[in-house]
């Protein structure tokens, strides 16, 4: 991993010019290209001829982006810039990120995903499918770039709250991959996104002419079993010491793998671990304002899936961390699923559910649990728009002075209660984050921030702090340290304004206090090869990517 640094010399024998030079994304400048490198690399004529700077260029791209009538539109010009000019795309993601992230990621990347195969331009990741298996190495060796250090990779069977999208789901490898250089500085030469088709159980995808994937109903079974077990075989033979994400799978397939894969190569599943790591810091800062600890905390979470149980799971080891007992800390918590709560005399509970069963009466509706157990802290990640209603929220704020209020599903469409109703009908005591960014509410003459509990605020600083300490896997110890840091990161003001996650324009900073403190525990551990540095901040700097434009002259 290297930073950019625009005294770099980057002239070969074999540099392009003309019109090679200005389609390689990597090295094209677009107009920004002076007058000496217009001459050497033949490019005269082919440019308009007033030299800009990069920052005329941003103005540029936002002046065009502004002007689109719609937030798919604003994505496919985003795309398109990333396509042709990478550099100039960072400067202004990086730049303008509280404006462009709702459009390159949650809520606007869920409808890119629905419309992928209509929108569909260029590759910006590698496809996998079911025909490729014995061959996946050549497959991953046509990827341009050598040296990857980290992959997102998904199978498209549960993205977002949209379901399966097949082969369409490349959109969130993609943005995440994005997100790990613009939140983080990863350089994203060093990032490579990978969709899995093996099939798709979506019909009208498979009626649609304009699909881009296997027109197949899934793999089950052994086959999914021994073609993941092919690629994560291929992937470690090919790539040294790489970084591999699991994201937007199935809960059924997404926990088995997480199982398999934690320990026997650097995995980790983003919307399990890194959803539970947000959720936990969350409720850390929440607990700033409401002045109780963890262990008084009484948990209800609506869904048990990946985001639920991850969340379980991370505030359980953040209590037995504080010397709770585990089956003390598990009496904190009742959760919620289609059905309604988890309780013992249930005989359809799925294995990651089994440990949290209730030894109470089965309750199906959300209104009567909230009244039985009076939780202080309401965690939706159940995908149901509305779940939390107008008497839910009601009840909440009738037993806390301020009640901790989490809508973490998303896309927007998805969400359990959106920030105006939060705030409306708790009277404004909620503390409230969601998992869909949401506009400042005033409600009787005082302005609410409403945060994001965006897992981008976790997975690029432990990413960045992985790869550059080298670990071996990543551990429940580093997704606690990162709550931790990220909780810290929340200033009193934010606070005071209603946030309990910082503003995206600190988010780089954040990564990098999370990734030193990620590589801390790593070195630690024994779990990096390398021996720990006098700075580990100061060595995690030195490697942030920044966005500038080189000289070639």
């Amino acid at each position: 991993m290297h930073a950019n640094n625009s005294n770099d010399k980057v002239i070969q024998d074999d540099f392009p010019t003309g019109l090679t030079l200005l389609r390689k994304r990597q090295l094209n400048k677009g107009t920004a290209f002076t007058e000496a490198e217009r001459d050497r690399f033949g490019l005269r004529g082919l440019l308009p001829p007033h030299v800009h700077t990069q920052q005329e260029q941003v103005s540029r791209v936002l002046e065009n982006f502004r002007k689109k009538p719609s937030d798919i539109e604003r994505y496919v010009q985003l795309m398109a810039l990333y396509e042709r000019n990478r550099a100039l795309f960072f400067r202004v993601v990086m730049d303008h990120l509280e404006e462009v992230m709702p459009i390159l990621y949650t809520p606007t990347v869920g409808q890119a995903c629905q419309e992928y195969g209509h929108i569909y331009r260029e590759p910006h990741g590698i496809f996998i499918s079911a025909n490729d298996q014995g061959r996946m190495a050549d497959v991953l060796r046509n990827w341009p770039y050598a040296g990857i250090r980290l992959i997102v990779v998904t199978d498209g069977e549960r993205i977002l709250g949209l379901g399966d999208l097949g082969a369409d789901g490349m959109g969130i490898p993609v943005g995440k991959t994005v997100l790990y250089t613009a939140c983080a500085g990863i350089d994203p030469m060093l990032c490579l996104p990978i969709t899995l088709d093996v099939g798709t159980e979506n019909e009208t995808l498979l009626n649609d002419p304009l699909y881009i994937g296997l027109r197949q109903h899934r793999l089950r079974g052994q086959a999914y079993d021994d073609f993941i077990d092919e690629f994560i075989r291929t992937v470690q033979n090919t790539y040294a010491n790489v970084l591999i994400q699991f994201e937007d799978f199935a809960k059924e397939n997404a926990f088995k793998l997480l199982a398999r894969y934690k320990t026997l190569t650097c995995a980790f599943n983003d919307d399990i671990q890194g959803t539970g790591s947000v959720g936990l810091a969350g409720i850390y800062t929440a607990l700033r304002k409401t002045g109780g600890s963890l262990k008084d905390q009484r948990f209800l979470f609506a869904g048990a899936g990946e985001a639920g149980i991850g969340m379980v799971n991370m505030i359980l080891y953040a209590m037995e961390k504080e010397g709770i007992n585990r089956q003390e800390a598990l009496n904190r918590f009742w959760l919620v699923d289609s059905k309604g709560l988890i309780v013992k005399s249930r005989t359809d509970l799925a294995p990651h559910k089994k440990p949290f069963v209730r030894d109470s009466e089965l309750c199906p509706d959300l209104l009567s649990i909230v009244k039985t157990v009076k939780p202080t802290c309401l965690i939706g990640a159940c995908g149901q728009a509305g779940a939390f209603t107008q008497p839910v929220l009601e009840a909440m704020a009738e037993f806390n002075s301020n009640p901790i209020i989490f809508a973490f599903s998303n896309p927007t469409s998805k969400t359990e209660c959106t920030a105006e109703h939060a705030y409306m009908y708790t009277k404004g005591k909620a503390i409230y984050a969601s998992g869909s960014p949401f506009a400042p509410v005033t409600l009787n003459g005082q302005t609410y921030l409403p945060s994001q509990g965006n897992n981008a605020y976790i997975f690029p600083g432990l990413g960045l702090g992985t790869i550059l300490c080298g670990a071996a896997h990543i551990t429940d110890e580093m997704f606690y340290v990162a709550a931790k840091t990220l909780a810290n990161e929340v200033s009193q003001t934010n606070l005071d304004q209603g946030r309990i996650f910082p503003p995206l324009s600190r988010i780089r900073q954040v990564s990098i206090s999370i990734a030193t403190e990620v590589a801390r525990i790593a070195y630690q551990d024994g779990i990096s090869p390398h021996p720990e540095p006098d700075n580990i901040a100061a060595m995690i700097e030195s490697q942030i990517y920044e966005p500038v434009y080189q000289n070639y002259v």
